[in-house]
């Protein structure tokens, strides 16, 4: 699933089409599907957390998010998407140059106005991406439940935004948290300072994306992600795992941690 640094990336990819027309387009998802496009000025790309805000001159906003499965690619002039792609794209933009945005089996598809998009992410927490993050605000959400475990804590984006099952686990190795921790026994402030830190230099340094021991080579880049039953990289504990449903309904999410490194509380 996209986290809040691979939106804040793809934001800035999507920038390239800042201020191109649309000649030609529609919404082929969401409630405003069937709604033309056509004649919008894009002004600019947004995030919030694991949500995309692409805004127009007129005043409204396209608000998007891929969830487990959605994409956005843009095709030069002349070329096309392959037909069994075409068919899954949710949105088009067709710009004057001949460039064509496509957003590709998105799950959300909403159109609001621009002053409205506080009823699409207002929901959410801070967003450690943001320069103007507020991290008191951030820590007051996270800690209003003392009881809570750590990492539910860091994946309820109504507390802090972007932090996604990657970043959770990981997140929980560098700072030596367990995952089962109490959240009122957490150094909060020092661990919002660490996920900022990791979120953005993920986001902002290319050969950097999701690689959190700062090693490039396969099989080394995460501290305990995607590490079951192997040696942990500081102590050579072997890293165990275990899915955990958080939200009833959803699926299960894989849960991974060094017992010696990150020792229940």
């Amino acid at each position: 699933m996209p986290e809040g640094d691979s939106v804040h990336r793809l934001a800035a990819r999507l920038r390239q089409v800042d201020g191109s027309l649309v000649v030609v387009g529609e919404l082929r998802g969401g409630a405003a599907a069937g709604r033309a496009l056509s004649g919008r000025r894009v002004t600019g790309h947004a995030t919030h957390g694991k949500h995309l805000l692409t805004r127009f001159d007129d005043g409204t906003t396209l608000h998007t998010h891929m969830r487990m499965q959605g994409s956005w690619t843009v095709t030069a002039a002349g070329r096309r998407l392959p037909s069994t792609v075409a068919r899954q794209a949710r949105v088009r933009l067709g710009l004057e140059d001949g460039r064509t945005v496509w957003g590709v089996d998105l799950p959300v598809v909403d159109l609001v106005d621009t002053a409205d998009e506080h009823l699409v992410v207002g929901h959410l927490g801070p967003d450690l991406l943001h320069d103007d993050v507020d991290l008191a605000e951030a820590e007051r959400r996270m800690t209003a439940e003392p009881g809570i475990p750590v990492r539910t804590v860091l994946l309820d984006q109504r507390r802090v935004a972007g932090l996604g099952n990657l970043w959770a686990n990981e997140l929980g190795f560098v700072r030596g948290l367990h995952p089962d921790r109490p959240i009122g026994t957490v150094d909060v402030p020092a661990l919002l300072t660490t996920a900022r830190r990791m979120l953005r230099h993920s986001a902002i340094v290319p050969e950097a994306y999701q690689v959190t021991t700062g090693v490039l080579r396969r099989g080394e880049r995460h501290w305990v992600v995607g590490r079951a039953g192997r040696p942990c990289l500081r102590c050579g504990t072997a890293v165990r795992a275990r899915d955990d449903v958080e939200v009833v309904g959803s699926p299960p999410r894989r849960v991974w941690w060094c017992p010696r490194c990150q020792p229940a509380h």
